[in-house]
């Protein structure tokens, strides 16, 4: 009897061709689309938004056709909204800079996704993720990096769990994006020539502050920056506007260029320093999920990644708390910064990862 798999289908390219490939090999594949929109008649349903606008249900509804496959709509908006966006917009509020899209797969893409899938009778989901999935020598399952470096997406499954990743394939980490995309030409996929989506796709502006201040029906207070021994040098809109290493928008005329250092959401302070305040030697992370390794009980020396883009530094990491880590890196890295997730590898693989507080 086949294995049945239900493709989580955003509507692009990727997903697309990870349901015709899994097709290819012997599955019962399934295609889905999560709905997660909140609005049924804000503009955000009618933009091309990544996985989010309606034009992902009816480029996925092609795709389907033209592979002969079943084809879903299910409905997780209270699940979107409760972990996804509630938690963006309180961590930004509270001074940290979140990664929603990691939230998006932990709590949606996975275990909302993979429960239901699992409950009409699916053995595994999947994605068009560029990550593979591997196991140790002792069992454990782990992301690995895909074929396609520079468009390598493990870092925001680091936190995907082993009953998760027992029930996940991932066809395209195989493949380089220009391979994914002739495929899709030559199976004539409608999708074949989508471009990425880039944004965050509730915020498709990426005018974040507006976006918070619409939800909560609140204006940020304005506060003070400040010096990092508290000379005050100007005030701010809000620190739901700020992140670490930020320069531009500050608004501040000092002769020479200034970042923002450090959020002091108990004082609604913006912290400015010079570019050489912007860099750190360490970090704590906490918020753990280990992957390839059941644990840490000894320092370790891993490739660290402190955000999506950083190409990563060689760093030792040690257990400091129960549910925290110290990573010390060989050379410094610029705007280490809260709410965002460090990610750390052993080899090609993800070892672990948590939250940088």
């Amino acid at each position: 009897m086949k294995k049945r798999v239900v493709v989580g289908m955003s509507g692009g390219v990727d997903s697309s061709v990870a349901a015709w490939l899994l097709k290819e090999q012997g599955y019962d594949v399934v295609g889905v689309t999560m709905q997660i929109w909140q609005d049924e008649d804000s503009d955000l349903t009618s933009e091309n938004g990544g996985c989010c606008g309606l034009t992902a249900v009816e480029d996925a509804r092609l795709v389907a056709r033209r592979l002969d496959i079943p084809y879903y709509v299910m409905n997780f908006k209270q699940e979107f909204r409760c972990k996804v966006m509630d938690y963006f917009v309180q961590a930004y509020m509270e001074g940290r800079t979140p990664n929603p899209c990691i939230a998006c797969n932990r709590y949606v893409k996975w275990e909302s996704l993979l429960k239901r899938s699992l409950e009409i009778g699916a053995d595994y989901i999947a994605t068009g993720h560029y990550a593979r999935i591997g196991r140790t020598k002792e069992g454990r399952y782990a992301v690995c990096r895909s074929a396609a470096d520079g468009k390598d997406q493990t870092y925001a499954l680091y936190s995907l769990t082993q009953q998760q990743l027992s029930h996940t394939l991932m066809p395209v980490g195989e493949y380089t994006k220009d391979e994914i995309r002739r495929m899709a030409q030559q199976i004539g996929l409608e999708t074949a020539a989508k471009p990425d989506s880039q944004e965050i796709c509730f915020v498709p502006d990426r005018d974040y502050g507006r976006f918070i201040e619409q939800d909560t029906g609140k204006k940020p207070e304005p506060g003070n920056f400040v010096t990092q021994d508290g000379r005050i040098l100007g005030r701010h809109k809000g620190i739901l506007h700020y992140t670490i290493g930020q320069r531009k928008g500050l608004n501040l005329a000092l002769g020479r260029p200034v970042f923002v250092t450090e959020i002091r959401p108990q004082t609604n302070e913006v912290v400015i320093g010079g570019a050489e305040d912007v860099w750190a030697d360490r970090l704590i992370c906490g918020h753990l999920n280990f992957m390839a390794w059941e644990s840490l009980n000894e320092p370790r020396r891993v490739l660290a990644k402190i955000r999506y883009s950083h190409a990563g530094e060689m760093a030792t990491i040690r257990r400091i708390k129960e549910d925290q880590v110290e990573c010390v890196f060989d050379s410094p890295v610029r705007a280490v910064t809260p709410g965002q997730a460090a990610v750390f590898y052993e080899e090609d693989r993800i070892a672990c990862g948590g939250e940088i507080l």
